[in-house]
């Protein structure tokens, strides 16, 4: 009976004793730069490399796979061997503040086209917004291409294609 009862501990204590043991050994992979990257550098694999740290020292946040990073931009200087956090990067800027943009309005049947100016900067997907020189309104549009942006959405009013034309 006392045999049993040794046996059966054992066994439930054996996992606490594995994963204690794998803990202090265990690393965490972050990604850091193999060399210095400069401010607005389109991030390449074979810029970036994988490290070994202990998971105590690692903030929250940090970046731990390159896929991440692959073919974003970079907002401020990487160092090497440094962590990478989410914020040190976006996505490449395709349409500039300032710059002339093409909006690109589309509905069934329908499809406008005006020119306007960026009043913000943007990259795919994300909302800038856009200045038509012609009624002085601003539009929240959303980066398409480089220099194109795509005003409204499927669900748009007669009122909305009026603006732009205006």
């Amino acid at each position: 009976m006392i045999r049993a009862l040794i046996v059966a501990l054992a066994v439930l204590a054996l996992p606490v004793f594995a994963n204690m043991a794998l803990a202090q050994g265990a690393d965490m992979q972050i990604v850091v730069p193999v060399h210095a990257i400069p401010r607005g550098t389109i991030i390449a694999d074979s810029d970036l490399t994988y490290q070994a740290v202990d998971p105590s020292s690692v903030q929250a946040g940090i970046v731990t796979s390159m896929n991440d990073l692959d073919g974003m931009q970079t907002r401020r200087v990487l160092r090497a061997g440094e962590p990478v956090r989410p914020d040190d990067v976006r996505k490449p800027i395709l349409v500039t503040k300032g710059s002339t943009v093409t909006m690109i309005f589309a509905v069934p049947g329908v499809m406008l086209t005006a020119v306007g100016k960026a009043m913000s900067e943007g990259g795919m997907g994300e909302t800038v917004t856009v200045l038509n020189p012609i009624s002085y309104r601003q539009i929240s549009c959303t980066v398409t291409g480089a220099g194109t942006v795509s005003a409204g959405s499927q669900g748009a009013t007669i009122t909305q294609i009026a603006a732009l034309q205006k």
